[in-house]
C-alpha cells in the first residue's frame, strides 16, 4: 500500500530531526525565572506577614483618613486605616483597618478603641500633638477571648485603664441627682476613682451610673458604705443653723461623688465587683438612709406650718428621734370626726435606730405600744422655732401633764394621729388675740370722758405748780433771801465761839462744874426732908408728931 504524500512528508521531517544535533536551554532565561521566583516569594511573604483585618464602627469619621490615619498603642504604630465608608443604614461610619502581624493578642473582647484629638476639659488640655500630625486611633488592649474582629470606637478616651486593678460599682439615683462621665470619686476630699458610664433609664425614670475605684482604695468600700453627690459647695439653712461644706476644687467646678461609712454604723464587710448602691443627694440624706426601720405618725397641726419643711428634725427634749417626712401630707383627705376645725396634716417618722440601736433588732410594734401609753400620760408634739435667722421650724416632743386626760385616739388616712399642742408662739398669739378682744369689748366713751376730766384737773394743777414756782422764784430773788447764807454763816461762827468758851480749860467751864457740885450737895441735904414729907405730910405744920392733938375749948367769959 503506497504512502500518501502527507505521510511521506512527515517521515522526511522525522528523519531530519534525527539527523540535527540536540540544543541546550539558553542562560538568558535564568534571570527572569529567578525574578519570577523572588516575586512569588515576596507575594507569599507579604501575604504571610500581613496582620489581621478589623472592622471599626463609630458615629462620625471626623479626622479619619484612609491610608494615613494610624492605630497606636503606647505611641507605637500597630495598624493603619485602609478604608472609610458609611454603613448600610447610613447611621454610622465603618472603618476597615489592617493591623500588624503581632497584634493578634491585643484583639480581645475587652479591647477598647478611641479617637485621639485636641480636647479641653476639666482634666486639662490633651491631644495637642495631633494638631500637626492629625488624629489617630488609640488601642487599649484588654483581657478575654482573642480573635475578635469588630469593635466600636469611642469619641472620648476611657476614664480608667482596663489593666488597672480596682472595684466597679453601680449607683442608682433620681433624675435630678445625676453625674457625668469623668466626674471624680472622692473619699474625704481625696480622689480615688472616676465615673465611667452614665445612663438614663426612661422606664423607671432614674439614673444609672457606673464608677471605678482604683486599688488599694477599693478596700474602703463595704456593705455599710453610703454614696452621695459632692456639688463642690453645700450651703444649707435649716433648724440647726447655717452649714457650709466645701469639697475639692475639681468637685467645685464640675461636681462628683463621695462616699463614707456613717459614724454610728459598723465598718462592714467587703463587697463584690458590680455591687449596686443608692446615690443620695447629700451627706445628710445618706445619713438618713441608714434608718430603715421607723414608725409613721400624722400631726394634725392647727397652727401655721410656715418654716416647717421636709427633713426637719423631730426631737424629744433636744435629742433627735425622728424626721419630718412630708409637709403637708394627704392635704385633701377627710379630717377625723372629733375635730371641729381644719388641721394641716404633717407626716413624721419616729426612728428608734437614732437612739444607738442600729445593730439591734427593732420591734416596731413594741415601740408603737410604748408611744400609745405615753400619749395617755401627756406626750404631745408642738412646732418650735429652731433658728430665728432662717425661721426654720422643728417638731418638739414633751410631756404636758395637764392635757393627759384630753387624749382621744384618732386615725388619719390609715395612720395613727400623734397628739399635738399649741406652740409657744401660738399661745402668745392666742393671748394677744384675747387681749384685743377684751380691749374691743371695753366702753371707750366713758373712759375718754374721764380722761378729759383728768386732763383738765392736771392742767389746773400745772397752773398751780406754775404759780408756786413763780412765788418761789420771787422769794429767791429777794435780797434778804440772798443774804440768808451770809447771816447763817455768821450765826454759825458765833455758835462756834460760844462752844469754844465752854471748853474744859476755860473759867466758865470750871465755875459751871463748881455750881453743879454745890447743887449736888444741896440735893443730898434735901433728901431726908423730902423722905419725911413723903411719909408724914403733917410734919410741915407740927413740930412733933408724938404730941397729942389739942382739945378745943370755948372761950371764957368775963
Amino acid at each position: 500500500m503506497s504512502d500518501t504524500p502527507r505521510e511521506r512528508e512527515a517521515t522526511r521531517d522525522m528523519q531530519r530531526a534525527r539527523a540535527t544535533p540536540q540544543r541546550r536551554l539558553s542562560p538568558i532565561w535564568i534571570v527572569p525565572i529567578v525574578a519570577m521566583l523572588i516575586g512569588l516569594w515576596l507575594v507569599y511573604d507579604n501575604y504571610r506577614s500581613r496582620g489581621p483585618l478589623i472592622r471599626l464602627t463609630m458615629s462620625s469619621a471626623e479626622g479619619i483618613e484612609a491610608g494615613s490615619t494610624l492605630i497606636k498603642t503606647r505611641n507605637v504604630e500597630v495598624g493603619r486605616v485602609e478604608r472609610v465608608q458609611l454603613s448600610d443604614d447610613l447611621n454610622h461610619a465603618v472603618i476597615t483597618a489592617r493591623m500588624a502581624p503581632d497584634t493578634e493578642p491585643m484583639l480581645t473582647e475587652g479591647s477598647r478603641f478611641w479617637v485621639v484629638k485636641p480636647r479641653i476639659g476639666r482634666e486639662g488640655i490633651s491631644g495637642l500633638n495631633t494638631v500637626l500630625s492629625g488624629a489617630y486611633i488609640q488601642l487599649q488592649p484588654g483581657s478575654g477571648e482573642t480573635g475578635v474582629r469588630e469593635f466600636e470606637v469611642s469619641d472620648t478616651p476611657p476614664v480608667s485603664s482596663g489593666n488597672v486593678e480596682g472595684l466597679r460599682i453601680n449607683l442608682v439615683s433620681q433624675l435630678g441627682n445625676s453625674l457625668r462621665a469623668g466626674d471624680p470619686v472622692t473619699y474625704q476630699g481625696y480622689t480615688v476613682g472616676r465615673v465611667e458610664e452614665v445612663e438614663f433609664d426612661a422606664d423607671n425614670r432614674r439614673m444609672n451610673q457606673r464608677i471605678f475605684i482604683e486599688s488599694p482604695y477599693d478596700r474602703l468600700v463595704t456593705d455599710s458604705t453610703r454614696f452621695w453627690s459632692a456639688s463642690g459647695v453645700d450651703l444649707r439653712l435649716d433648724a440647726d443653723g447655717i452649714r457650709v461644706n466645701v469639697e475639692s476644687l475639681e468637685a467645685l467646678l464640675g461636681g462628683g461623688v463621695t462616699f463614707g461609712v456613717p459614724e454610728d454604723l459598723p465598718r462592714g464587710g467587703p463587697v463584690e465587683n458590680d455591687a449596686t448602691f443608692s446615690l443620695y443627694p447629700d451627706e445628710e440624706s445618706a445619713r438618713q438612709g441608714t434608718f430603715s426601720r421607723y414608725l409613721e405618725y400624722v400631726l394634725l397641726v392647727e397652727d401655721s406650718v410656715r418654716g416647717l419643711s421636709r427633713g426637719a428634725p423631730v426631737e424629744f427634749r433636744g435629742v433627735r428621734i425622728g424626721t419630718v417626712a412630708s409637709v403637708p401630707w394627704q392635704f385633701t383627705a377627710t379630717q377625723p370626726e372629733t375635730r371641729n376645725g381644719f388641721a394641716i396634716p404633717v407626716l413624721i417618722r419616729i426612728e428608734p435606730q437614732r437612739l444607738g440601736i442600729e445593730n439591734q433588732q427593732v420591734d416596731l410594734d413594741e415601740w408603737d405600744e410604748r408611744f400609745q401609753r405615753l400619749f395617755g400620760v401627756g406626750l404631745r408634739a408642738s412646732l418650735k422655732s429652731g433658728n430665728l435667722l432662717t425661721g426654720a421650724m422643728f417638731v418638739d416632743l414633751n410631756f404636758y401633764r395637764d392635757e393627759a386626760d384630753q387624749y382621744v385616739a384618732e386615725t388619719f388616712s390609715d395612720r395613727s394621729v400623734f397628739p399635738t399642742t399649741s406652740s409657744g408662739f401660738a399661745q402668745i398669739e392666742a393671748q394677744v388675740t384675747a387681749l384685743l378682744e377684751k380691749l374691743n369689748a371695753l366702753e371707750v366713751e366713758p373712759l375718754l370722758t374721764g380722761l378729759d376730766r383728768n386732763l383738765a384737773a392736771s392742767e389746773a394743777m400745772l397752773d398751780e405748780v406754775r404759780d408756786l414756782t413763780a412765788s418761789l422764784q420771787e422769794m429767791l430773788d429777794d435780797p434778804g433771801t440772798r443774804n440768808l447764807p451770809s447771816n447763817l454763816n455768821a450765826s454759825l461762827e458765833s455758835l462756834r465761839d460760844t462752844l469754844e468758851g465752854l471748853s474744859p480749860d476755860s473759867s466758865a467751864y470750871r465755875e459751871l462744874t463748881a455750881t453743879a457740885e454745890r447743887l449736888e450737895r444741896l440735893m443730898r441735904d434735901l433728901q431726908p426732908v423730902t423722905r419725911t414729907l413723903n411719909e408724914n405730910p403733917r410734919a410741915l405744920l407740927f413740930d412733933s408728931l408724938d404730941t397729942e392733938d389739942p382739945v378745943p375749948r370755948a372761950p371764957r367769959g368775963n
